[in-house]
């Protein structure tokens, strides 16, 4: 207890002093001289003990029912291999029908519970230059990256992502891609939701051999691009942060892989990728798109569309007819084989191309001897009659 208190309340009621005396004598309010002679004439000398300042009522605490939630949300999500931050726990609070508390407020009880490793050497995410397509379909990504079998056999996957929605197109593993299946996919996608105004690929062989040892022709990827009006962009070479939302793509698809038993086949491993696909697609928020899912977004707004006039393919090349009357020639990424005539073997040849057309002239006399028009459906090629 403070003397004081006890001083200005005996002042008023043991020797005489109004309210407004001790005020003054004492330099405290008249408004606290009531307080104290309430609580003396209460409680007696203990009332005048000095009490907290706290609140009575904290109406922005968060409820123990909401804290616990945030702690088991931690877990559960941490154990599925999903995104565990206090962004996303905010988006299952509200979910789960809770009034969610601020980040903050989340990151706060996550670190009370021990739930947070410290990393202060982590780069801040404002820093990040962030580039983005401002429709769906405006740009699609692809790549490739790998998953290991229970037997220690590496697989492939095949990914396509939307730029804007963070949609994921398709997910497909196998062996081995090899360019025709890339193409194949593709293919299949531009059937499925339209084709992209662009795309955005690193420079690996099954998506185009402009930086191939060898100079030849456009491969199937790009050749079915050039068929649609459709823009390819290729990163720089040693420089993965272009196709950056990919390559941090497959950090969530790997930290999702790692939560789960490894797969004894690629038909497995299959099955796991269509779960993910739906689990990434419909039921995880994105903090880069507003923490909607990639299918809301991939579907609020209208689809780009090519508008772009591909450059049609010029290239020569020499050969020499082989001891069955045909030429080889790479279209699409694929070896055709060129019927000239038994009548030419072993004549040296060049060859102009101009897309599908082909002419084929005697290199030393220039006398045409051949013309083709390429079915990409078939190897063999007849010359024209």
């Amino acid at each position: 207890m403070k003397p004081k208190n006890l001083v200005i309340a005996r002042a008023v009621r043991e020797q005489g002093l109004t309210h407004a005396e001790a005020a003054t004598r004492y330099g405290v309010t008249r408004q606290w001289v009531h307080t104290l002679l309430a609580r003396y004439d209460t409680e007696g000398p203990a009332g005048l003990e000095p009490r907290s300042r706290a609140p009575k009522t904290r109406p922005g605490t968060t409820p123990p029912a909401v804290t616990e939630r945030i702690i088991e949300l931690r877990r559960e999500l941490t154990a599925a291999g999903a995104d565990a931050g206090p962004i996303t726990i905010a988006w299952h609070l509200e979910r789960d029908g809770h009034l969610a508390p601020s980040t903050s407020t989340i990151r706060r009880t996550l670190h009370t519970a021990g739930l947070i490793t410290p990393a202060p050497n982590k780069r801040p995410r404002s820093s990040y230059i962030r580039f983005e397509a401002d429709l769906p379909n405006e740009c699609w990504q692809a790549d490739i990256t790998h998953w290991n079998l229970a037997n220690g056999t590496r697989i492939e996957i095949l990914d396509f992502l939307d730029d804007h929605a963070r949609f994921l197109l398709q997910i497909h593993a196998a062996t081995a891609f090899t360019g025709a299946d890339v193409t194949t996919a593709m293919s299949h996608l531009i059937s499925t939701y339209g084709p992209p105004y662009s795309t955005l690929t690193d420079n690996g062989l099954v998506f185009t051999t402009r930086l191939a040892r060898h100079k030849g022709a456009r491969g199937g990827f790009e050749k079915l691009l050039t068929a649609h009006g459709i823009i390819q962009k290729n990163g720089s070479p040693g420089h993965p942060q272009t196709q950056g939302k990919i390559e941090r793509f497959h950090q969530t698809l790997k930290r999702w892989l790692t939560a789960r038993r490894l797969p004894d086949t690629t038909e497995q491993l299959q099955t796991m990728l269509n779960e993910f696909r739906t689990w990434y697609n419909t039921a995880r928020p994105h903090r880069s798109i507003g923490r909607r899912t990639p299918e809301r977004a991939y579907t609020a707004l209208p689809k780009a569309t090519p508008t772009h006039t591909p450059q049609p393919e010029w290239r020569t090349r020499t050969d020499r007819v082989d001891k069955n009357g045909k030429i080889s020639l790479r279209y699409a990424g694929q070896l055709r084989h060129l019927g000239i005539g038994r009548a030419h073997i072993g004549t040296p040849v060049l060859i102009l191309i101009h897309d599908r057309n082909t002419t084929v002239s005697n290199a030393d006399t220039g006398q045409i001897i051949a013309e083709h028009t390429i079915d990409p459906t078939k190897h063999y090629q007849p010359k024209k009659r």
